[in-house]
């Protein structure tokens, strides 16, 4: 995460630069609003939701709404419909709004204006606001009044505000349920205002009683009103009631189960496929065996295709929750029926060879989730049919490149991927026609195909040498053009080819990628492979990519970044030559990896710019640096022991010591020395792990792994060396257990069991130190470093982006300036922040609260120094804040009781909805001088006066002597 900290520019006594470019904007916009012509206020209007978006604090914020405001009370029409859409723009600002009596008093007031599309703007307004005003009796009472008016503009405003104010206020939506009820009951209301006040019932939800009798009103006008109009609002709305109030949908999924059942309207129909679309998305839990029975049924007797394919959308979510087990199990006192001649089996049979595609689709997909999630013997036979429908599937929508046909292929390759994952012995059928379909289908359907290989061979490497001459074949006859598609196919099949071949990459492999590259392919391919290249561990193909595309950059930080890539892969390929037992070689290859590695993070630091400074690559990057010198040094301590074997009078040192390692000579210290260092870098990973938040789940487990081999190597120390007697191996035995998710992780769990059953065998059957201890130690670093390191996402690619900017009040003019505060009193700093977001928020993970540090340290005293108590010398706080539209607000009351200078710190670190704190800063200090109270000063003086006559007359008694 960015630590993107800025000074406030909520200063109370002063501004920064950040201030000025606040100020300065709004005030640059205050002009626009001030001015004559209509246009320009319009257009400064318009312009405010981008000055929230560059400056989200609240003092900003509030003046400029008080400025909205001021428009709104005193503009015409159009003006007021601008502030209005800025406004519902600007939601998640609203609770900035500091002033908010003064705002709402602006804006109420145009509600008496005479002009009905007046007081309707105002009353959407209003709504707008219901968030931050929901218990305002005033704007309960107008909008209660409007729905009375005689202007249509001015009803339809009062019923979107009561809408708004109901979802916000308990007290209204009790207050206007009544009133509701008896506008969509009387004959005087127009029937498409009954349809606009029907939805207000949806936000009836804030107790029991409430939700009681909205249900009851609305099974009243879904029998009294039997149009087509009435009844898809009525239940939609009974639906969504449903969903908010959790209590009654098992009896509204019955509902529409009736209606999809009984009711001939195929309008009517498809509404209640919807919502119960949204009921199994939502609630799956509550559907019982009977409401899926019923809703199979309906589904084998109805002759239209939309209908089916609607109700086979549903039964496929379903299937993929718990709902399927529920259908499955067998309840107590029934009689058993086969699984196999269940309804929702024979219908997904039925459906699998459907004409239409999308119903061919979802058939399959209940085939594949019942495979996949029932063990029952019965159910064993669907597997073939699973397969067979969607080798059917593969075949038909491989030959089409329209979207319908691709969104139909991805949700079947998905199918195949789930299928090879829960049915392994199933996975070499399914990869056989994923290869024999890649050469005659379509360049858009062959990407998507080569993702369902590529996930297949990772879960099942064993599958990988099937695939590679298929893979190659194809890869020398594509390629004819240079269109996107074709570049993109390139890539992906490039992947599979990585990842199939596993360990290395052949000659024959890497000339025919690099031909391919040569003929048709950009440089943004070329990068890509390379890219991929490196997350697999082909270090050497990826070496010579990055030295081919070295020339063909614009910018000398790509420069730089691509050349660091190509002296890591150089790096990482000097380490491939390792071999068992060979301990001398082992060193000079290690020396020669560290050589280009210290080269590359030269250029990986000159790669870096102010807005990308790459401190997650350098910090990976530094770590390799650092356990590969550990490496080498542990070899020398090794070596030692041949080289300069103990003395003959170390056992003599040892009994005298009382400490029997002595007896092994200096290697014992060195040891020591070497476990501590591991120790030290294994802390490191794992504080380089806390403060990846925007790491990808790929990413995380590679620097656990790496953090993992670390503590391996320490922890074989000491059970070799240090410490044999109390040395445990339960803690490290349950490593292979974790199912693994790549090749690379799959190879290091290998090494990891390897190397512990090496240390326990040898662990006290040997006294150490001997040459079987030192050899082991050697052949566990050869094994790790035998496996080729990846190069993660992360360190290519940042898909989620999230960064804290922080705002302490009060803060001085400048900097280095200190905040005067008074011993005696204390400060009340306080802290706001906005957490801001790329592209893609919460993509892996999202902030479920933040926890603010302040800690103060003393700089420097002043001269005066006086007994103060212990508590009041540091202060150390921490509070959890929980973000609204993501912004927070706390504060910290702070004792400064020593005069001189304190340093504050603030921390900020986060939290994700699973507990885990993650350290992504940012940090911001200020600095606070502590003075002395004038009333404590003039005691003192006045003390100090009083005692000089004293202290005179002493020193004329002692001059008589």
């Amino acid at each position: 995460m960015a630590s993107n900290s800025t000074k406030s520019f909520l200063a109370d006594a002063g501004y920064g630069e950040q201030e000025l470019d606040a100020n300065s904007a709004l005030m640059e916009l205050d002009k626009g609003l001030r001015s004559g012509k209509l246009g320009e206020q319009c257009e400064a209007v318009v312009r405010f939701p981008r000055l929230f978006q560059k400056y989200p604090f609240p003092i900003l914020i509030n003046s400029a709404f008080l400025k909205l405001a001021d428009v709104f009370r005193v503009g015409n029409n159009f003006l007021r419909l601008c502030v209005l859409k800025v406004t519902q723009q600007s939601e998640k600002h609203l609770e900035k709004i500091l002033n908010v009596d003064e705002f709402v008093k602006r804006i109420f007031s145009v509600i008496h204006s005479n002009d009905p599309v007046a007081r309707a703007i105002t009353l959407r307004m209003l709504g707008s606001l219901a968030s931050i005003i929901p218990e305002r009796k005033n704007a309960h009472h107008s909008i209660r009044q409007s729905l009375d008016s005689h202007d249509n503009v001015e009803v339809e405003a009062a019923v979107f505000a009561a809408a708004n104010f109901s979802a916000q206020s308990k007290d209204f939506a009790a207050g206007i349920c009544n009133k509701i009820s008896e506008m969509i009951q009387g004959l005087a209301t127009p029937v498409d205002l009954k349809l606009k006040l029907i939805p207000i019932l949806q936000h009836m939800h804030h107790d029991a009683s409430l939700a009681s009798s909205a249900r009851q009103l609305l099974q009243q006008l879904v029998t009294s009103y039997p149009s087509t109009k009435m009844v898809i609002v009525t239940l939609h709305t009974f639906t969504l009631l449903a969903a908010s109030s959790l209590v009654d949908t098992p009896k509204q999924i019955q509902l529409l189960l009736q209606y999809l059942k009984n009711d001939p309207r195929k309008a009517v129909k498809r509404l209640a496929i919807e919502d119960l679309k949204l009921l199994a998305n939502k609630t799956p839990h509550t559907w019982s065996k009977e409401n899926i029975q019923m809703l199979c049924e309906c589904a084998l007797q109805t002759p239209y295709d939309s209908l089916k394919l609607g109700m086979l959308s549903v039964l496929s979510t379903l299937s993929g929750t718990i709902a399927i087990k529920h259908y499955f199990s067998i309840a107590p006192g029934n009689t058993v029926t086969s699984p196999r001649s269940s309804d929702l089996v024979r219908l997904a049979q039925e459906c699998c060879y459907h004409n239409n595609r999308g119903i061919a689709v979802h058939g399959v997909r209940v085939l594949t989730n019942i495979t996949a999630s029932c063990q029952e013997k019965e159910l064993l036979a669907l597997e073939q049919d699973a397969v067979f429908g969607l080798e059917s599937l593969l075949v038909l929508c491989s030959q089409d490149d329209s979207p319908g046909a691709q969104a139909t292929l991805k949700i079947a390759l998905t199918c195949m991927v789930k299928l090879a994952k829960y049915r392994p012995h199933l996975s070499q059928s399914v990869v056989e026609s994923l290869l024999t379909q890649l050469h005659s289908a379509q360049d858009a359907s062959r990407i998507l195909m080569c993702h369902c290989l590529a996930s297949i061979a990772m879960q099942l490497p064993v599958l990988g040498d099937g695939m590679l001459g298929d893979l190659m074949e194809l890869y020398k006859v594509i390629g004819r053009s240079a269109t996107d598609k074709q570049q993109e196919l390139l890539v992906s099949l490039a992947t599979v080819i990585f990842v199939a071949s596993q360990k290395t990459l052949s000659a024959e492999v890497k000339t025919v990628i690099k031909q391919q590259l040569e003929n048709v392919s950009n440089g943004w391919t070329a990068y890509r492979i390379a890219r991929q290249a490196s997350r697999m561990g082909n270090h050497d193909m990826a070496r010579e990519l990055y030295q081919s595309l070295l020339t063909q950059v614009a910018s000398e930080h790509f420069y730089f970044w691509l050349n660091s890539l190509k002296e890591f892969s150089h790096a990482e390929q000097c380490l491939t030559g390792l071999q068992e037992e060979d301990y001398s070689s082992a060193l000079s290859c290690i020396a020669e990896s560290l050589k280009f590695y210290h080269k590359g993070i030269a250029s990986l630091t000159a790669a870096s710019t102010p807005l990308n400074p790459l401190s997650f690559q350098c910090e990976f990057v530094k770590l390799r640096i650092d356990v590969l010198q550990a490496f080498s040094q542990l070899f020398c301590t090794c070596n030692s022991l041949k080289t300069s074997p103990p003395p003959a009078i170390a056992t003599t040192i040892a009994m005298t010591l009382g400490n029997d390692l002595q007896r092994c000579g200096r290697i014992s210290n060195q040891m020591k020395q070497s476990m501590e260092e591991f120790r030290n870098l294994a802390s490191r990973y794992e504080d380089l792990y806390q403060a990846s938040f925007d790491a990808d789940s790929a990413t995380l487990r590679n620097i656990e792994l790496q953090q993992q081999s670390c503590l391996l190597i320490s922890h074989a120390i000491e059970a070799l060396i240090l410490d044999p007697e109390s040395a445990s191996f339960q803690e490290y035995g349950s490593t292979g257990s974790a199912h693994a998710d790549s090749e690379y992780e799959r190879r290091m769990m290998s090494v990891y069991n390897h190397v512990l059953e090496e240390v326990e065998s040898l662990n006290r059957k040997y006294a150490p130190v001997s040459y079987m201890h030192t050899a082991c130690l050697c052949n566990a670093i050869i094994a790790l470093l035998k496996v080729p390191l990846s190069f993660q996402r992360y360190f290519f690619q940042k898909l989620q982006s999230t960064s804290i900017k922080l705002a302490l009040s009060p803060s001085p003019r400048n900097p280095t300036e200190p905040i005067a505060v008074q011993n005696n009193q204390q400060l009340a700093l306080k802290v706001e922040g906005v957490v801001q977001h790329g592209s893609k928020p919460g993509l892996f993970r999202k902030i479920q609260s933040v926890c603010l540090n302040v800690s103060s340290t003393l700089q420097s005293k002043s001269i005066q120094d006086y007994k103060i108590p212990i508590d009041s010398i540091t202060n150390e706080m921490e509070q959890n804040v929980e973000p609204h539209n993501d912004y927070f607000s706390t504060q910290f009351l702070l004792n400064f009781a020593i005069l001189g200078t304190h340093n504050i710190t603030v921390e900020s670190s986060v939290k994700d909805s699973n507990g885990i704190v993650w350290k992504t800063g940012p940090k911001t200090t200020i600095i606070v001088k502590s003075l002395e109270d004038p009333y404590s000063q003039q005691v003192r003086l006045q003390q100090q006066q009083a005692q000089q006559p004293l202290q005179q007359q002493q020193r004329n008694a002692y001059s008589r002597f």
